[in-house]
């Protein structure tokens, strides 16, 4: 009866052992509040192949903070018509999106449901970058050059437009229908100049030590100041389960503010998460970034309606859209966590 009792007991220490070594991290980190609950599975999808826009979100689910909301997050890559088309269908419950690429999902009879819940990057960051030697520093230098375009009708006028807005002619520049997908290497190629977002491509740039020129298009036109990225979720899942939403929302937010006091370590994280990223690129992009992800804002994650507008009244002015998109469709600042709450 001894030796029966001793092995029930070793048994019964066996379990033990086992269930405080199961879970992942996120859900051990989560706290004692979430201890006997079952999380809520949330699929978020990217709008590319990891970088330091979503860092936030692996923050979030490696501290916990989506567990401590009772939710279990599962990221996942976008198939090749976006992440917008997933959101939209219900697929993934969030996603990322850029304000451009949404212009197109909102001006048709039948505009997707879906909407931005969260700016990542309260400013953006893109701009035309170009070797140093063609001494391309402002717009109108693209005259006589080329530009590797993904042939998007927006991408294109924007182009145009600062060209225009410089005092240049836009004729004068060659359009090449190019995927570039390495700016860097593009630009030491047959290629003269690419649209990049800096935060990334241009600070590859520095760190491969490649000696380039760099203009930012809102230093030109600040109708172009408008929201890249931005997070996205369905207006089905915003109606019915708005709980859920404001969850997502106030973990991503908190693991955006950690990386933002804690870029290093972000970094790391990061890094942890997708081992085949450059660390050196990771964490001079991740410093860029710290005091930009929240920028001027009175918070990070807030839109402002005027930007936001203004910048969708210039594509339905120049007819770049099918139609013109109402004043505050597509976003919302209702799940942003309350100050001091």
């Amino acid at each position: 009866m001894k030796k029966f009792k001793g092995l029930l007991l070793l048994l019964f220490a066996a379990l033990v052992l086992t269930s405080c070594q199961g879970g992942n991290n996120s859900t051990k980190e989560a706290g004692a509040s979430q201890e006997g609950k079952d999380l809520e599975d949330v699929q978020f999808v990217l709008d590319w192949t990891p970088n330091t826009n979503h860092t936030g979100i692996y923050v979030a689910q490696e501290k916990g903070y989506y567990a401590d909301e009772g939710l279990n997050l599962s990221i996942i890559q976008p198939p090749e018509d976006g992440a917008e088309a997933l959101v939209a269908s219900g697929k993934a419950d969030f996603g990322i999106s850029f304000q451009d690429v949404l212009a197109a999902a909102f001006s048709n009879d039948n505009p997707l449901p879906i909407q931005s819940v969260c700016a990542i990057i309260d400013h953006n960051t893109s701009g035309i970058i170009s070797m140093k030697d063609k001494n391309i520093t402002r717009p109108k230098d693209m005259e006589g050059h080329n530009y590797a375009s993904w042939d998007n009708p927006i991408e294109q006028a924007i182009i145009k437009n600062v060209i225009a807005k410089d005092g240049g002619d836009p004729s004068k520049l060659e359009i090449i229908p190019s995927t570039a997908t390495d700016a860097v290497s593009a630009i030491q190629s047959n290629i003269d100049t690419v649209w990049i977002y800096y935060a990334w491509d241009g600070i590859a740039a520095k760190v491969k030590n490649v000696d380039t020129n760099y203009f930012s298009f809102i230093d030109i036109n600040p109708t172009f100041d408008y929201y890249s990225p931005v997070l996205i979720s369905n207006n089905q899942l915003i109606e019915k389960n708005p709980d859920k939403v404001k969850a997502f929302v106030k973990a991503t937010v908190k693991g955006y503010e950690y990386a933002m006091e804690h870029p290093e370590e972000a970094a790391d994280i990061l890094c942890k998460a997708n081992p085949e990223l450059d660390k050196d690129l990771v964490l001079e992009s991740q410093k860029w970034l710290a005091s930009r992800y929240q920028g001027d804002a009175k918070q990070f994650g807030y839109i402002d309606p005027a930007r936001w507008n203004n910048f969708y009244k210039w594509l339905a002015d120049e007819k770049l859209i099918q139609k013109p998109i109402e004043e505050n469709h597509g976003f919302t600042n209702d799940f942003l966590p309350k100050e001091n709450s």
